[in-house]
């Protein structure tokens, strides 16, 4: 079912032959945010653990990795096929920004792939994940996410870690420059470590970022420049709809301090969680956030549910369109989240007032990743 989301645009070009009603380039978004949260109302939630017996079988079940692997040629050649229809002209405004939207879907989805295969230890997996950070332009979350973000989650720190109070719009300036500026000093540190130059080849924020200038020129070359723009808005569209997602996976929670002054392990009460079946499936699992954060190198066919993680009302599509809408994500999730402290605000991930700062803490340094 997660294959279905790269073939959107064909689905939408589909469609639009068949009907002749051009409001079908608007079929991603119509997919992802009117049907599957009318799928997962209709089929509820899933909340059973595949049996410890089979776990290792399945982590090593090969079928699920080509899962992942297959959704990168279909994601490119959508990519291609809806530049193609751009430059042809056909389409009209309303068609053409449809189409973007639709492929904006895609690149959004793209991101969880790569968040998928960024964190395996297998080396062709990592370089797979970068590819397909390419269609977003959004190279730097493989360094960010994995040496940044799954260190810091759930603490003031953390640029991905929405806080109570902080609505998504608020929330997307924040979180994209932090993210970015938080790459660049991860990696030049590693880089210093190593003896080696950050302004080099050795850099993966600059090679990735490299990789979509090469995929962009690639396409408004054989296209012409009549494409740019819109490769530019789907781009934007789903580091958008990436960055929704990440408002409402860890909104408010936060992990405390010990005496040592650093914060405590991860664990899954410090995600939100979600256990819609269809959601789920066109997401590789990732709603089930709080396992793959307490466990990173868990590959997706194995994550579980625990009853300790706190669960959001819907499933992904839903609450994107919730946390779209400031006053009402405040009246569904904030009685939720402080039910899940206990009615105490103080132990919260929430805004500080003007002038007031968060004490810098340590993290874990024993955490480690694929």
């Amino acid at each position: 079912m997660a294959l279905a989301v790269p073939t959107l645009p064909w689905q939408a070009g589909a469609l639009v032959h068949l009907t002749g009603a051009t409001v079908f380039w608007w079929w991603g978004p119509l997919f992802a945010f009117v049907l599957v949260p009318l799928f997962d109302l209709v089929t509820g939630a899933d909340g059973k653990n595949p049996p410890e017996a089979v776990v290792e079988r399945l982590e090593g079940d090969r079928y699920y990795r080509w899962c992942t692997y297959l959704y990168l040629p279909l994601q490119f050649a959508s990519l291609v096929w809806a530049c193609a229809q751009w430059s042809g002209g056909g389409l009209g405004a309303f068609g053409s920004f449809g189409l973007a939207a639709t492929t904006g879907v895609v690149a959004g989805v793209a991101i969880n792939t790569a968040h998928e295969l960024g964190h395996r230890r297998e080396q062709v997996e990592r370089r797979l994940s970068r590819l397909a950070l390419a269609q977003s332009c959004y190279g730097h979350f493989y360094v960010e996410h994995n040496h940044g973000h799954h260190v810091r989650v759930a603490t003031p720190e953390d640029p991905a870690s929405s806080q109570m109070g902080e609505s998504f719009w608020a929330f997307l300036p924040r979180t994209v420059v932090g993210s970015l500026g938080s790459a660049w000093s991860l990696e030049r540190r590693r880089l210093q470590r190593r003896g080696r130059r950050t302004w080099s080849r050795h850099n993966d924020v600059l090679s990735a970022w490299a990789l979509s200038v090469a995929v962009f020129a690639a396409l408004s070359t054989a296209f012409g420049l009549v494409v740019l723009p819109y490769l530019l808005l789907q781009a934007a569209l789903g580091i958008c709809l990436l960055e929704s997602v990440n408002y409402l996976e860890h909104y408010g929670l936060l992990r405390r301090r010990r005496p040592d002054g650093r914060y405590e392990r991860v664990a899954p009460r410090h995600s939100w969680n979600s256990n819609n079946a269809v959601s789920n499936l066109f997401l590789f699992q990732l709603q089930r956030h709080s396992d793959h954060h307490a466990n990173p190198l868990r590959r997706y066919q194995t994550l579980r549910h625990f009853d300790e993680a706190p669960q959001l009302p819907a499933g992904y599509a839903a609450m994107i369109i919730l946390a779209w809408l400031p006053p009402l994500w405040r009246r569904v999730m904030n009685p939720r989240l402080l039910a899940h402290y206990g009615g105490d605000r103080s132990q919260t991930n929430h805004k500080k007032a003007r002038g007031q700062r968060s004490e810098p803490a340590r993290t874990d340094p024993t955490i480690t990743l694929g």
